[in-house]
């Protein structure tokens, strides 16, 4: 009872005040007073509620992972970040300018508790080309993946130069 008299007072002082009320907060502040008396789902006391997805998310779902290139002297240092994707489902191709990531994941969970039986399954792949600041020696190129993170060291074929340039 408490919070209703409350609200009753803040929307009287606010419409004292003037007409700089937004006519649509009186309905928000209801509905705000509906929800903290009457949760949602209070129509169907009985009735079975089934299980949340939101908590298992399909990983890499219509996104890409995250990928960092470092232009070393002699090398191309590439770091991905690949959370919940096994060393098995990893394949890594690279060409003379570009690397190419290739994954995926897999999740399952169960739950048994009486009656109630749930199952839920989530997969994700992910396909991730990136191309790479020099020509690149792809024979001695050297791969390391732990932790959800892979990290490749590739030569180049010819080392860069770095030339200033004077701007006039």
């Amino acid at each position: 009872m408490m919070a209703i008299e409350h609200k009753k007072e803040i929307s009287k002082t606010s419409g004292e005040k003037g007409e700089h009320m937004n006519a649509l907060s009186r309905f928000d502040d209801f509905d705000r007073m509906f929800d903290e008396f009457f949760p949602r789902g209070w129509m169907r006391p009985f009735s079975f509620s089934r299980p949340s997805w939101s908590h298992l998310p399909a990983p890499f779902e219509g996104r890409t992972p995250s990928v960092d290139v470092v232009d070393r002297d002699n090398e191309i240092f590439v770091k991905a970040e690949l959370p919940g994707v096994d060393k098995n489902d990893l394949e890594v191709t690279l060409t003379g300018n570009s690397v190419t990531i290739k994954g995926s994941t897999k999740a399952e969970e169960k739950e048994e508790e009486g009656d109630y039986h749930r199952c839920e399954i989530s997969q994700g792949s992910f396909l991730r080309t990136v191309s790479l600041p020099s020509e690149v020696d792809t024979d001695k190129a050297k791969a390391r993946f732990k932790h959800g993170v892979l990290k490749l060291t590739i030569p180049k074929v010819k080392k860069s130069t770095h030339k200033t340039v004077k701007v006039e």
